[in-house]
């Protein structure tokens, strides 16, 4: 009998490792005890055998290859509690020798074990994503963020990633009882476990959150089964909601009823149809879109962006803004053009004469695509197969709004409006068609300007910058004649 150490529940180099040399010298899956470091009893301890973790050339195969698929999901089924993982892996690597097409079989019981597992695994990430509740500890600049969380699986370093990304700018500690996962602005550090009593149980804005909660809670789209799928009970008791949650489904069941009760027992008369309003139809059209592009999953932006940023404007405009993305304020404000480079819009817009409220104003690409350095998030240009897979949205806007007028701003938002890599310098100032009548105008984006260092150019490229508007302004004016 071999017995093999692991050095934690998660160490799957370890496990690669010995599982390789264990398939070379030949042993059988029967023949072999996993165990973790701390886990050992006395009762393997005459049983242990060494094994060489290196194969001597000439004696067994030097090597054996298995699928990338494998790796994957073995890399995800080892983060499984499952005390038994380690010998199913095992037993699966070893089936896999001699049947390499043995992952394709779905119906085999350790493949869909294996399956199980992993998919247990990510579901276990996606919740610790959404159900970890940060508590201020200290006050300003010493205030650290603190939450406690009780994953059901071995996934506190495969989350903590996404943590950093998203809280970049801010200190925190994720406490759990396997292991626990802190931030200090530049690396992530794991330690041990520790219990609930490590963790804060209120902060100063507790109060607020929970006011803020009930007054986004939605009775008429209260739907208890999919709540609980989504938000099991087990972590109601870690959420500073959690104590709202029972109050707020009975009082919505209370409006429901009283809904009911109210109802008018007779039938509306027959109206004439009102004629159908551009402004009516276009507006329902723009909130349908905004909240479809809210699920948006098209390009891999999503995951580390705050949330979608849609258009924002009156559902009629007759000119349409188009920028690159949003930038660090527009994540977290869920707003276009609400930063630096807004402001300097704003301004620009004012000289020209146009009224930005009359204006509907959009993003060639709507999640925040950046880099964290520290505190802060730098802004990252979007790629071509990030614009390509957010076209669909500014294309459903523009058939929404039927603009008489597109103004793209800066060379990520030509390529969206134009469906191909346009060039600024050689294009701006000048109304090019597009279908169904609509023109367009290219100019620079904003935050160009707040690039420059030279006050100089700074001032000659923000002139023309204004004169571009001017010609927008025009067209408003030549319209509204």
């Amino acid at each position: 009998m071999h017995l093999i150490t692991l050095d934690s529940q998660t160490d799957f180099e370890g496990w690669r490792t010995a599982a390789r040399s264990l398939v070379l010298h030949e042993v059988k899956p029967t023949d072999v005890t996993w165990i973790v470091r701390g886990d050992e009893s006395e009762l393997f301890a005459p049983a242990a055998e060494a094994l060489p973790l290196e194969t001597p050339l000439g004696t067994f195969q030097a090597t054996f290859n298995v699928s990338a698929k494998f790796v994957e999901l073995a890399q995800s089924a080892i983060l499984h509690r499952d005390p038994e993982r380690f010998a199913m892996l095992y037993r699966l690597l070893w089936r896999l020798r001699g049947h390499h097409h043995l992952l394709e079989v779905a119906t085999d019981p350790d493949v869909a074990l294996l399956t199980v597992m992993a998919k247990a695994v990510r579901r276990d990430e996606h919740k610790m994503h959404a159900f970890v509740r940060f508590r201020e500890v200290g006050r300003e600049q010493k205030a650290h963020y603190v939450a406690w969380f009780e994953p059901e699986h071995h996934i506190v370093e495969l989350a903590a990633p996404f943590f950093a990304r998203r809280f970049a700018d801010m200190p925190w500690s994720i406490l759990t009882p396997d292991a626990c996962a802190h931030w200090d602005g530049h690396a992530v550090s794991i330690t041990p476990g520790v219990g609930k009593a490590e963790a804060p149980t209120e902060d100063r804005l507790e109060e607020t959150w929970r006011r803020y909660y009930a007054s986004i809670f939605n009775p008429a789209r209260l739907k208890v089964k999919a709540m609980q799928s989504e938000m099991p009970k087990k972590y109601w008791r870690n959420l500073p909601e959690a104590s709202l949650i029972k109050p707020l489904i009975a009082g919505a069941e209370r409006l429901t009823g009283a809904m009911i009760a109210n109802a008018a027992t007779e039938p509306h008369k027959s109206q004439k149809r009102p004629e159908p309003s551009m402004k009516h139809e276009t507006s329902g059209d723009i909130a349908t879109l905004r909240e479809e592009a809210a699920d948006c999953r098209a390009c891999p932006l999503w995951k580390d962006a705050t949330q979608t940023v849609f258009g924002e404007g009156p559902p009629h405009a007759r000119i349409m803004l188009v920028g690159e993305q949003p930038g660090d304020k527009e994540d977290l404000a869920g707003k276009p053009f609400v930063g630096p480079a807004g402001q300097m819009l704003d301004r620009a817009l004012q000289e020209a004469g146009i009224d930005r409220t009359k204006v509907y104003v959009t993003n060639a690409v709507k999640h925040f695509k950046f880099v964290p350095r520290g505190k802060i998030r730098l802004h990252q240009k979007p790629a071509t197969p990030e614009i390509k897979a957010c076209r669909q949205w500014y294309e459903r806007e523009l058939a929404a709004i039927k603009p008489a007028l597109v103004v793209a701003m800066g060379a990520t938002a030509a390529q969206s409006v134009f469906g191909k890599i346009t060039p600024i310098n050689k294009n701006r100032g000048q109304l090019i068609e597009l279908e169904h009548g609509i023109q367009a105008l290219v100019t620079v984006h904003p935050s160009y300007l707040l690039r420059l260092p030279d006050p100089d150019a700074r001032a000659l490229e923000y002139q023309r910058f204004v004169d571009d508007l001017r010609i927008v302004a025009a067209m408003l004016k030549k319209h509204a004649a």
